[in-house]
């Protein structure tokens, strides 16, 4: 009845480390499995090894250690293997913290003063309240619904969209084709934190740009995929957009030499607006075997149908 954690070696033996406190009957290895890849029942992966089902035949579950499965090639896996995201905490609130200071920065014009600081420029500009800045969110999950109530209460006007129709308090809710457009039409900042699906992919292009108030700022936290790299910079130029916030991106690391590393309105970070704490990872993983054991439904359950 192993478990096998193949991801960062680092926070790896933080996890054994973890297991061995409060799990410690459960027998625990990083990989590469030293061992009878048939005792092996549970993996926790960021990328699972290509031949898993016949590498693993009696695996039980397959844990994403991050909050999306879009790295999981589902046509390699097991049709009934469940696969479970994380739902550790603190994914939640490194994302809040992330996309609240890039609203603030993108708001309070903090790219403006340090190319002033730069330049040794002394200049006031006038300080809008956050009443006039308009933030909505593309993706009405743990995140976006967390990310929305931290900004609500900062004094933003706030909306986000999804695919299906919610309810939140002080939030106006968009769902649907038919709702993006007027959802798009009031947005001052957009961010993007829906999954990558084959209907998401290439979301973020000109054609959604161009529904936006002209000098929008965009914040991607999704994924790469969502973004056409191309129609980003071209709205950039033409001033379609003012700013962008990317955390990801199509090809990480980005390649040397690729325009967004000194783009003057591009704020770039390599990946890092949210980690899994392996503290809250392991208590959630931990929580979900327990359910599992008992016949209760798992947590962060993944469906396929809709890739998330």
């Amino acid at each position: 009845m192993t478990f096998l954690y193949k991801a960062d070696p680092v926070r790896g033996a933080e996890w054994a480390e973890l297991f061995a406190q409060k799990a410690p009957e459960q027998p625990f290895q990083i990989w590469p499995h030293q061992g009878d890849d048939a005792s092996v029942r549970y993996l926790a992966a960021w990328t699972p090894p290509d031949d898993i089902a016949q590498r693993f035949p009696h695996l039980e579950i397959l844990f994403s250690v991050g909050a999306g499965i879009d790295q999981f090639d589902m046509s390699t896996l097991p049709p009934d293997l469940p696969v479970v995201r994380m739902t550790e905490p603190g994914i939640a609130a490194g994302m809040v913290q992330y996309v609240t200071h890039a609203v603030l920065g993108l708001h309070r014009d903090s790219r403006l003063y340090a190319r002033q600081q730069r330049e040794q420029v002394w200049r006031a500009h006038r300080v809008r309240p956050a009443t006039a800045c308009r933030v909505g969110v593309l993706g009405l999950g743990m995140l976006g619904q967390a990310v929305l109530q931290q900004l609500h209460g900062l004094g933003f006007p706030c909306a986000g969209w999804s695919r299906s129709a919610h309810q939140l308090e002080g939030i106006e809710c968009y769902s649907g084709s038919g709702g993006l457009r007027d959802f798009l039409a009031r947005t001052d900042v957009l961010v993007c934190l829906v999954p990558l699906t084959d209907d998401t992919r290439g979301l973020l292009c000109r054609a959604l740009f161009e529904q936006l108030p002209r000098g929008a700022a965009l914040v991607n936290v999704g994924r790469g995929g969502h973004l056409v790299e191309d129609d980003l910079l071209a709205a950039l130029a033409d001033g379609q957009l003012g700013a962008a916030v990317l955390d990801v991106c199509e090809v990480e690391p980005l390649p040397p030499g690729h325009p967004f590393w000194s783009h003057p309105d591009i704020v770039l970070t390599p990946h890092i607006a949210s980690m899994t704490q392996p503290d809250g990872a392991v208590e959630a993983v931990l929580e979900n075997l327990r359910r599992h054991r008992a016949g209760l439904p798992l947590l962060g359950l993944i469906d396929r149908q809709r890739g998330y």
